[in-house]
Parts: C-alpha cells; sequence; structure tokens
C-alpha cells in the first residue's frame, strides 16, 4: 500500500514538472565509493556523512591517504620530515582507536582490514 501511494506521488510530480529543473539535471551520477566501508554499516554510514558526522577513524584514514600523497609529491626534505610525523601521529590515533574500540575481534573489520590497509599504502 505505502509503495503505490509513493508511486503515486512521484507520477503526480512529474506531471505537473517538479522533476523538471533540479540540480544536475542531465549529467551523471556521482555515486560514492563505499567499499571501503562494510556492506552492514553502509546505510549508517551514509546516514552520519550527510548529517556531517563521520567517524574519527574514516576522517583519520582520510588524513592520512591525503599525507601519504602530499609526501610523495613533496620536494622539500624538512617538510616531507613534518609530514612523515603528522601521518605517524595519525598511524597511532588510528592504532589507539581501533584498539580502545575493540576493532581488532570485529568480524568486520578483520574482513575488511587488509582492503584498509592497502588503500593506505
Amino acid at each position: 500500500m505505502l509503495s503505490w501511494l509513493a508511486e503515486q506521488k512521484i507520477n503526480e510530480a512529474i506531471q505537473q514538472g517538479e522533476f523538471d529543473d533540479l540540480a544536475g539535471k542531465g549529467e551523471p551520477l556521482e555515486l560514492e565509493d563505499l567499499s571501503h566501508v562494510p556492506e552492514e554499516l553502509r546505510a549508517a554510514y551514509k546516514v552520519m556523512k550527510n548529517a556531517g558526522i563521520i567517524p574519527e577513524e574514516l576522517r583519520l584514514r582520510q588524513e592520512m591517504l591525503t599525507l601519504t600523497d602530499l609526501i610523495a609529491a613533496c620536494e622539500h626534505a624538512g617538510e616531507r620530515q613534518a609530514l612523515h610525523r603528522k601521518l605517524d601521529e595519525k598511524t597511532l590515533r588510528l592504532q589507539l582507536i581501533t584498539s580502545q574500540r575493540g576493532l581488532q575481534d570485529n568480524a568486520s573489520y578483520q574482513r575488511y582490514e587488509s582492503q584498509i590497509r592497502k588503500r593506505l599504502t
């Protein structure tokens, strides 16, 4: 019953032209790669991300990837050393968080840990 009602509302909106001038019309969808998030956590991840909340361990991983890219592109030895220190700090922080949250014992984390590590290196 609910799906029928939703379908009716969508058809009415189409007939009234409410979808004619939507932002991004005619452009390809930008689908987000969620392969790094376990399937059973993807819905919660999307809700949190859309609300502007991201788990600290994911934020740290993103920052670590950025630092790795910066290190690879850096030509100044002193700056590269400072970036390495920041990367080491983030790595230690991530290890502490995963330990505190017991993620090493989490089946989903264990299943995806190698993929996460590949992305970080």
